[in-house]
């Protein structure tokens, strides 16, 4: 089944995906992996700790506004250029 990536619009085959999370969102493989690289930065940065329900709510709030479900703090996914 071809889906319509959420983030850059692209097509995509459903079966393209290695990772299972990355059902969560209809992402294509490309922008899973930028979203999963981005993630990393994200927790080393803020020195987030998963074990936290608080702090997997702030991962959660940056991973949708990376795909553009939400908008808040994390605007520099839209337009890292402009820091």
């Amino acid at each position: 089944m071809s889906l319509d990536c959420i983030k850059c619009k692209t097509t995509f085959d459903e079966s393209a995906s290695d990772d299972p999370a990355a059902i969560k969102y209809p992402a294509c493989p490309n922008c899973w992996n930028e979203w999963t690289t981005y993630a990393v930065m994200v927790i080393n940065e803020m020195r987030l700790d998963m074990s936290l329900s608080e702090h997997r709510k702030a991962l959660r709030k940056y991973e949708r506004t990376f795909f553009g479900l939400e908008q808040g703090d994390a605007e520099i996914t839209k337009n890292p250029d402009q820091r």
